[in-house]
């Protein structure tokens, strides 16, 4: 397994994700398909990453991705998540969320493919088989997020 990315809350996200971007060695910027949202790339430009988010913000299965709602905390939702990659195939990690009876499907986040699998159908992990991994390494670089979003 390796991690590709984590995700958190904070009381002031952008402040969060300039610290850590410097810790990372790389660089804060904007995560703009979710408001008000940073997201700290490692100096490495691989992809790691540490996305922040409101406290406010949740993520919850919509009925074909995933929707983001701000509110008050619950204990059925939250924005923290990770993805990671996987040895496994896409097929061999559809059939192991199935077997949970949890929601799981494949996912195209732009800059890369993925199976969202909801752990107890209410926490999210974004999983990679090997090619996806390959994917999120050259899509998901400071250079690309920032063409992307038009941040340059």
């Amino acid at each position: 397994m390796s991690l590709k990315h984590l995700s958190l809350n904070a009381e002031e996200p952008q402040r969060v994700a300039m610290l850590l971007a410097t810790l990372l060695g790389g660089e804060a910027l904007p995560f703009p398909p979710f408001p008000d949202s940073w997201i700290a790339f490692s100096g490495a430009d691989d992809g790691s990453a540490i996305e922040v988010y409101p406290n406010g913000h949740r993520l919850k299965a919509g009925p074909d991705r995933i929707e983001c709602y701000s509110g008050q905390p619950d204990r059925n939702h939250s924005f923290v998540h990770a993805a990671f990659g996987s040895p496994l195939t896409a097929d061999e990690i559809l059939a192991a969320a199935k077997r949970e009876g949890w929601l799981s499907r494949l996912c195209d986040r732009g800059p890369f493919r993925c199976i969202e699998i909801w752990l107890e159908n209410r926490i999210l992990v974004e999983v990679l088989d090997p090619d996806m991994q390959k994917d999120y390494r050259e899509g998901m670089t400071i250079g690309n997020w920032k063409a992307m979003f038009g941040l340059e």
